[in-house]
C-alpha cells in the first residue's frame, strides 16, 4: 500500500470516529431532554407563598399513629389540647358523657376533632354543659360534637375536620391515627372532603408531630 492510501485511510477512520462521537452525544443529550419531560420521581411537595401546600402525586403519605392519652386520664367535659398531625395544628379531645357518632372508650363518648375554625381559622373552645359544641370565640361559630363536628350554627359553612381515633380496650390508650374531612383550614382547597387530598395537603406546609404532649383547655 502507498503512503498516500495509508493516510487516506487513517483519515477516514479519524473522520468516522468524530461522527461516531457526534452521534453518542446526541443521543445522551435526547435522552437528557426526555427525562427532563418525564421525570421518573417528583420533589417532595412545597407550601406556596399563600400557605396552601401543593402535593406531589408521586409522594406517598400516611397518618401518624399517635399516643394521645389513657380514658383514666379523661374527665367529663374536661377538653385537652395537643397538635396534630402537624406542630402547626392545634386539636383537642374530650369525654362529653354522652355516646357520641364515631365516639370511642368504654361508653363511646370521646371524640377529637381539629381546633381551628373553618371560617376563617381562629382556635375553637369546648363548651360543656347542656351544649357539647366547639366554639370560635371570634366570630361565634359552633361544632355539633355529638355529631362528627357539623355545623351547629355559622357563619361557618363547614364541619370542623375530626381526628380518627383508635381506643386499646386492653390499656385503655387512646391513639390518634388520622384526620376525617374536609381539609384542615389553611392546608388545602375550601370544602375538600377527597381523601387523598387530605393526606396530600394535611401532612404539608409544617413538621408531622412524631409525639403528643396534651394540655388542659
Amino acid at each position: 500500500m502507498s503512503t498516500k492510501t495509508a493516510k487516506e485511510g487513517n483519515g477516514r477512520r479519524r473522520a468516522l470516529k468524530v461522527i461516531a462521537g457526534v452521534v453518542v452525544v446526541a443521543i445522551a443529550g435526547a435522552v437528557v431532554g426526555i427525562l427532563k419531560i418525564f421525570p421518573t420521581g417528583q420533589e417532595p411537595a412545597q407550601a406556596t407563598s399563600a400557605g396552601n401546600a401543593v402535593a406531589s402525586p408521586t409522594v406517598a403519605f400516611v397518618w401518624p399513629r399517635l399516643l394521645v392519652t389513657n380514658v383514666k386520664s379523661l374527665q367529663v367535659g374536661q377538653a385537652l389540647s395537643f397538635n396534630y398531625p402537624l406542630q402547626t395544628t392545634s386539636s383537642m379531645i374530650v369525654k362529653i358523657g354522652v355516646k357520641a357518632d364515631n365516639g370511642v372508650g368504654p361508653d363511646g363518648d370521646i371524640v377529637a376533632f381539629s381546633r381551628i375554625c373553618q371560617h376563617q381559622g381562629c382556635l375553637i373552645s369546648y363548651l360543656a354543659g347542656t351544649i357539647m359544641e366547639g366554639s370560635c370565640p371570634c366570630h361565634g361559630s359552633q361544632y355539633d360534637f355529638l355529631h362528627n363536628g357539623n355545623v351547629a350554627t355559622g357563619p361557618t359553612t363547614l364541619p370542623v375536620p375530626r381526628v380518627l381515633l383508635e381506643f386499646d380496650a386492653a390499656t385503655g390508650d387512646i391513639y390518634a391515627a388520622g384526620m376525617g374531612p374536609p381539609v384542615i383550614y389553611g392546608q388545602g382547597p375550601r370544602g375538600d372532603t377527597n381523601p387523598t387530598d387530605l393526606l396530600q395537603y394535611d401532612l404539608q406546609g409544617g413538621q408531622i408531630v412524631t409525639q403528643i404532649t396534651t394540655t388542659p383547655m
